[in-house]
């Protein structure tokens, strides 16, 4: 496969993951509000830890309010990272793979594209009707990737984008929730509003099949535990760096060794960390301290997947290796 190929089509499904995240998280954001009478700063201002922009958000707003948060991740043309933006750049990664995608998923995505670049309408809606046809629009073209994509080396880069995506956002949304609402150690796994850790969860969809696990009353270090080692919670890390493993090692038997050789034994010693991992023990060590150390290494193995597959090498003998 053509490094370009390879490299829209992680962007392209990574992009559309990291839409659906930012969705989820202002829906949530925005029920939580409601539920507090609107008097909800600490949750708008978590939204925009959690996409990790505060300076540019602060740059470009003087206040933090809800309507500047939501203006700011849903449609603001300066932040590369807002839901308009996400699905542009996706739309563009796919134009450019066009013949590779099924024709229903670029046309879906295309769809959205236009509905959010050039229909005015769509932006005077209430936001709880913006979020809806946005999530069922990026839900519909990751039903169309998992129904009609054939299991080659295209459905696997596509995999890899949301794997990586999905694991990096569930972390960054704990570590803000956790870190910055239970700051001082002798405070982690004290008392802390239900409600936050209930949003926390719905937030990635997971507060139903966490309640199938946990009958006892909510506490702050089994929401940590479902999120981070939940081996079969689609969102968990666990499960991610798993399936990232498997996905890797599918794409080596194909491609032969990744060009960076530190790729494999990385990412099998995050794998190993993750699998064998206590929550008392990392909450004990500092889970602030673990998530940041897990991003790092996500940013590390994203790095080698870039050298390995994504960025095209050297001509040799006037030829372009792929």
């Amino acid at each position: 496969m053509l490094c370009r190929v390879a490299d829209s089509l992680y962007w392209l499904f990574r992009y559309i993951e990291r839409a659906d995240n930012l969705v989820r998280f202002l829906d949530v954001a925005w029920g939580m509000a409601l539920d507090s009478s609107g008097q909800s700063p600490s949750e708008w201002n978590s939204l925009i830890e959690t996409c990790a922009d505060r300076q540019l958000f602060t740059r470009l707003n003087s206040s933090s309010s809800a309507q500047a948060v939501i203006h700011f991740i849903t449609r603001e043309p300066e932040n590369p990272n807002s839901i308009l933006n996400c699905i542009s750049v996706a739309r563009e990664n796919a134009r450019q793979i066009r013949e590779i995608l099924p024709t229903e998923l670029f046309e879906e995505l295309n769809s959205l594209y236009l509905l959010l670049q050039e229909d005015p309408r769509f932006w005077q809606q209430p936001l709880p009707d913006q979020l809806q046809q946005i999530s069922r629009s990026c839900q519909t073209m990751v039903g169309i990737q998992a129904c009609t994509m054939q299991r080659d080396q295209s459905w696997l880069f596509a995999t890899l984008g949301q794997l990586m995506e999905r694991a990096d956002k569930t972390a960054r949304l704990l570590d803000v929730k956790y870190f910055l609402l239970l700051p001082q150690l002798e405070d982690v796994g004290g008392a802390l509003d239900e409600l936050q850790w209930i949003a926390l969860l719905r937030s990635v969809g997971g507060n139903q099949m966490f309640r199938r696990q946990q009958r006892s009353d909510i506490s702050p270090a089994q929401v940590a535990q479902f999120l981070l080692l939940n081996p079969a919670f689609p969102r968990s890390v666990r499960y991610c760096i798993e399936q990232m493993m498997q996905v890797i090692t599918a794409i080596q038997q194909i491609n032969g060794p990744a060009t960076s050789p530190e790729l494999s034994p990385n990412l099998e010693k995050l794998n190993h960390f993750w699998a064998n991992a206590c929550i008392n023990d990392l909450i004990n060590s500092g889970l602030h301290e673990a998530i940041d150390s897990l991003q790092i290494q996500l940013n590390t193995i994203h790095g080698q997947l870039q050298a390995s597959y994504f960025t095209t090498p050297p001509c040799t003998s006037g030829f372009a290796i792929n």
